[in-house]
């Protein structure tokens, strides 16, 4: 049908020509072709002949006023499809013996015989509807054509009802205390075992390899910077150890291993604004101590609500949420590499600094190209499947050999930047394990359950938001989910991290989603909307994670050795975890539509059933809500930012807001947790 669509929208439509038998017509519609340059002058002859002795052999009349003659040839280098509706009905023989008045003339290579079929299917099925044979029949334009179908399309496909929201199992326990911490545990442990030995694969030694690095980068970037606004008390150092002892604890205890630990931007932005207040209040020298009361408080909260079942209120949270928190945090991984690469040019005040910067773009976009391309030789019809497999699994580690070589060999000392492991090790200024909390004000210590509030409500949704991504229906997860314990898990983490002084760590929406992909087993699907990649099986284990995390607390004790990364090629890494976390967002998907020809639009459960207007009225909604959140995130010096936990949770009744101005059924379709379960069988 989308081929119909295009053909008749530019301009392949020939109303009321006087014919009388298919010879005729055949020939009309061949000059037209030729005239308007769809078809080349030499191939006329040809495919005209082609066209006739096809209709000697099997005649296309099929029937209801409608022929469908075709022809393919590999010579025949573009597609091409004309509408004709005849001046008058002609009797050409059809079976049910109705004058035929509609032709349907296509041409083009063998290559493309396979989807003339279907839009061959989807012309039978439309000229099956007399009231499309009465609206045709007085139209007076193309439009009017356009019209006909769209109206048939809407009176059938389109009937079909949205699919129901289901609640998962994991979001529905009984309203009892400890009732979602006992379902997950009964519901995980009998995997436990089974975690480890799915470990055992080649694929989670690809995953194991980058992930190591897509978890360094941003915990040597994400902790310099907190080092350097918090005065050097909460650093790199202290970053690296949370997300390696907080990581293997969550890989040993938590439901859900395959999410990843580590620190986000919200939770550095609320950190550096903590800081600041404590200035502000000349309580600089007592930060640490107000940190840990803010962490326990928000520790004790995150276990109340892990043991009065509150994550059972995702229920609430739709594909809207989820996507606009997907793609922020997409975005800050994004916004920080090209920030970083930026500001080496805004440095650079010699010859000497000039080459370090676009050595570092290079190393940078030489990753990020090299990681994206082997990934995409999943689906290539080169080298064996093994070697494709292992290309892709590998691509991410093998990009960051590439461009490491290339810097050493391009570089030296005085014109390549790599991590600055003066600046971690300085960053350690405290001079005891356990924070004085004993040394804070009583009236701070109540007094930061304000803070304390909030931060519990980040990291609430940051770690169920993530959950919900991970878990879902798309990834052909098996073995169930685990709110309620891993938000136990999270609560303990974080008061036994600021116990420490270390930064809280709390589940990664980019790095979880990357380290799913990982372990992913993929199938490259063709359909009418072209190639994408579907997710088949994920290797769930605990291996991969265990590993990962053991690694970064091992190069606490060999740093020097991570001198010889250049940070340009950790920034690759960004850009590649960044744009890899938006492929597949549908949010993204519809944001595209601005600039795309409306008929081209790729066919899909909404794309078939909601107004296009619509459908960019509800994604103009999503980038203005994300639109707001970057704004929040770009100055982490605004006090209002640290009311950004309540702006990600207004986000739930901004959704409901929008029933008010959309119809019901257009919002199911594109809020919808995924596509319905009988989409590839509804005629397109």
């Amino acid at each position: 049908m989308n081929l119909l669509f295009r053909s008749i929208a530019e301009g392949n439509c020939l109303l009321n020509i006087d014919a009388s038998n298919m010879e005729q017509i055949i020939d009309a519609v061949i000059d037209f072709l030729v005239q308007t340059g769809r078809l080349p002058e030499k191939q006329k002859q040809m495919v005209a002949d082609g066209l006739k002795e096809r209709e000697k052999t099997v005649p296309t009349v099929i029937g209801h006023a409608c022929a469908v003659p075709h022809f393919y040839n590999d010579s025949i280098s573009e597609p091409a499809m004309v509408f004709v509706r005849l001046k008058r009905a002609s009797n050409m023989g059809a079976p049910d013996g109705v004058p035929t008045r509609y032709i349907f003339l296509l041409i083009g290579s063998t290559a493309q015989t396979a989807n003339h079929l279907d839009t061959l299917s989807s012309i039978a099925r439309l000229m099956s509807d007399n009231v499309v044979h009465f609206e045709m029949m007085y139209g007076d334009s193309q439009q009017d054509m356009l019209d006909a179908i769209e109206r048939h399309v809407n009176r059938n496909v389109l009937a079909a009802p949205p699919k129901q929201r289901e609640v998962s199992e994991g979001l529905k326990t009984e309203p009892k205390l400890f009732a979602g911490l006992f379902s997950d545990i009964k519901r995980r442990l009998p995997h436990y075992a089974q975690d480890f030995r799915d470990g055992l694969k080649a694929k989670t030694l690809a995953s194991i390899i980058f992930m190591f690095f897509a978890c360094l980068a941003p915990a040597v970037t994400f902790g310099g910077l907190m080092g350097a606004e918090t005065g050097g008390l909460i650093g790199a150092e202290q970053m690296l150890k949370a997300t390696a002892v907080c990581g293997i604890a969550y890989a040993l205890f938590a439901g859900q291993p395959l999410i990843i630990l580590g620190g986000i931007g919200p939770l550095l932005i609320f950190t550096i604004i903590l800081y600041q207040i404590c200035i502000d209040m000349d309580h600089a020298d007592q930060f640490l101590g107000i940190y840990g009361w803010v962490g326990i408080w928000t520790g004790l909260f995150t276990i109340l609500l892990a043991v009065t079942n509150a994550s059972n209120l995702m229920r609430y949270f739709t594909r809207f949420t989820d996507e606009i928190f997907s793609a922020l945090m997409s975005l800050i991984f994004i916004y920080k590499a090209v920030q970083a690469l930026v500001i080496g040019f805004q440095n650079a005040g010699d010859a000497t600094s000039y080459i370090r910067a676009l050595l570092a773009l290079i190393l940078a976009i030489g990753t990020f190209y090299i990681a994206m391309t082997l990934a995409s030789l999943r689906s290539s019809k080169y080298l064996f499947p093994w070697i494709r497999e292992f290309l892709a699994d590998f691509g991410p580690s093998i990009a960051l050999v590439c461009m490491i070589t290339v810097a050493w060999w391009l570089g030296d000392e005085s014109t390549l930047k790599t991590l600055e492991l003066g600046q971690i090790t300085e960053a350690s200024k405290t001079n005891t394990w356990i924070v004085d909390l004993g040394s804070v004000p009583i009236w701070i210590r109540f007094s930061s359950i304000i803070p304390a509030t909030l931060a519990t409500v980040l990291i609430f949704l940051s770690q169920n938001i993530t959950a919900r991504l991970v878990n879902s229906p798309e990834n052909r997860l098996e073995k169930g989910e685990s709110y309620h314990l891993d938000l136990l898990v999270i609560g303990l983490l974080v008061g036994m991290c600021s116990l420490f002084g270390w930064p809280w760590m709390v589940a990664a929406t980019v790095r979880s989603l990357a380290h799913v992909r990982s372990l992913a087993w993929s199938e490259e699907m063709v359909d009418r909307n072209g190639q994408h990649s579907e997710i088949m099986h994920v290797a769930e284990n605990r291996i991969s994670p265990l590993v990962i995390h053991l690694l970064l607390g091992a190069t606490l004790l060999v740093l020097p050795l991570l001198q010889y990364v250049p940070m340009a090629a950790l920034y690759g890494i960004f850009l590649y975890m960044g744009f890899v976390s938006l492929k597949g967002v549908q949010f993204i998907e519809r944001l595209s539509f601005w600039l795309m020809d409306s008929s081209l639009y790729p066919i899909n459960h909404y794309t078939r059933r909601v107004p296009t207007r619509t459908i960019h009225l509800f994604t103009l909604c999503q980038l203005v809500c994300l639109i707001l959140l970057c704004i929040i995130n770009v100055n982490p010096y605004k006090p209002i930012q640290i009311l950004f936990p309540i702006f990600i949770a207004l986000l739930v009744p901004v959704r409901f807001l929008l029933g008010r101005f959309f119809e019901a059924d257009h919002l199911a379709f594109l809020d919808a947790d995924e596509a319905p379960e009988d989409e590839g069988l509804h005629w397109v």
